[in-house]
């Protein structure tokens, strides 16, 4: 693991940025998997903002997300799909047909998942995975257990992760139970990732992934054995690290 120490969330941003950009630069027919939640979005906003002055072309990239809530579809304000398009791709000179997310609408777990597996695979897997990490060590949806998870999978969300989430909706109550996930091997399978980390509420986790024992209970910790895994965090993520 590479750990590159921030001051702030804008710096983090734009490190994490400059790499997805040199990414798309040295290969402009990249395979991207990108993450959701609050954490990327100042590294969307910058790729948004250089792609805008002609810097950083996306035309013929493709994406794949992590995961899906399950139960919502598309076009609803609080899915995945739609999070990325107000985030990202309607900001970019991306080609929305190139752009993936499970599909949560599909009431059929098992035909859901099989089907997103077929097309992660059919696309090579990722050049480059970008990842955030939940408080409770959380990569995608993929919650502690007691065994890393292959491909894309149906979680039940822990407590901890739907009180996270909560703030993104109007009542706790609102927030779905369930989620579509990429699994912890198909992350693997990614020839680099990228993982950014913010704020002193995630300081234990980053800790558990970069210096604890490769565990499930901490399924960011596997990353410890990829063998090109880049982690851009703050100061306050990087608090109880012994750096």
């Amino acid at each position: 693991m590479r750990i590159v120490r921030t001051t702030d969330y804008k710096d983090m941003s734009r490190k994490a940025a400059n790499i997805i950009s040199a990414q798309v630069i040295l290969k402009p027919d990249s395979v991207l998997g990108l993450a959701t939640g609050s954490t990327p979005i100042g590294t969307y906003r910058q790729l948004a903002e250089w792609c805008a002055k002609g810097d950083c072309d996306f035309s013929h990239v493709s994406t794949y997300n992590l995961d899906e809530y399950r139960g919502l579809s598309h076009d609803h304000v609080q899915s995945y799909h739609y999070f990325m398009r107000k985030n990202f791709f309607d900001h970019i000179n991306i080609d929305l047909a190139n752009t993936h997310v499970p599909d949560g609408a599909n009431p059929d777990s098992d035909a859901a998942c099989a089907e997103y597996d077929r097309i992660v695979a059919d696309a090579g897997y990722p050049d480059l995975q970008l990842l955030g990490i939940g408080r409770n060590g959380h990569i995608g949806f993929n919650e502690p257990d007691s065994v890393f998870s292959k491909g894309t999978h149906m979680v039940n969300l822990t407590q901890s992760t739907i009180d996270a989430n909560s703030r993104l909706f109007d009542s706790p109550d609102e927030v779905p139970r369930q989620a579509y996930t990429m699994g912890v091997q198909t992350i693997m399978y990614a020839r680099s990732i990228l993982v950014v980390a913010n704020g002193k509420d995630k300081a234990d986790a980053v800790r558990a992934m970069c210096f604890g024992p490769v565990d499930p209970q901490c399924p960011a910790s596997i990353l410890q054995l990829h063998t090109n895994c880049t982690v851009i965090a703050d100061e306050a993520a990087l608090s109880k690290c012994p750096l």
